[in-house]
C-alpha cells in the first residue's frame, strides 16, 4: 500500500512563503512522477506542477509559474513545493499526487495515489 503525506501547510500573509513536503512510503518513488493539486471550496481539483521521476523535467500552472518551484528528494523519497510570493488566490487544500511512469503527468486522472491534503491560507 502506498503511502503519500503531505506536510508543511498552515496561514501566512500574502507576500509571505511556505514550503510543502510529500513523504512517500514507497521504494518505487524515484521511478515515479510526482505531482502538486490544489483545491478552494467549491472549486474543481486543479493542477499546480509537476516533475518527473529524475527531477530533470518540470512543469507549471501558469498561475504559479515563477512563485512555484517543485523539486524532489530520491533519497529521502520526498517531493517539495517551495511557494514564494504567496496571494490570497493561492488558497486552498494542497495534495501530492504519484504515478508509476516516465516523464511528466499533469492531468489528475493520471495520477494513482494521493495524499490526504495539507490546508494553505493566504491572508490580504
Amino acid at each position: 500500500q502506498v503511502q503519500l503525506v503531505e506536510s508543511g501547510g498552515g496561514l501566512v500573509q500574502a507576500g509571505g512563503s511556505l514550503r510543502l513536503s510529500c513523504v512517500v512510503s514507497r521504494r518505487a518513488f524515484s521511478s515515479s512522477a510526482m505531482g502538486w493539486f490544489r483545491q478552494a471550496p467549491e472549486k474543481e481539483r486543479e493542477f499546480v506542477a509537476a516533475i518527473d521521476r529524475t527531477g530533470d523535467r518540470t512543469y507549471y500552472a501558469d498561475a504559479v509559474k515563477g512563485r512555484f518551484t517543485i523539486s524532489r528528494d530520491n533519497v529521502k523519497n520526498t517531493a517539495y513545493l517551495q511557494m514564494n510570493s504567496l496571494k490570497p488566490g493561492d488558497t486552498a487544500t494542497y495534495y501530492c499526487a504519484a504515478v508509476l511512469r516516465y516523464g511528466l503527468a499533469t492531468g489528475p486522472g493520471e495520477y494513482d495515489y494521493w495524499g490526504q491534503g495539507t490546508q494553505v491560507t493566504v491572508s490580504s
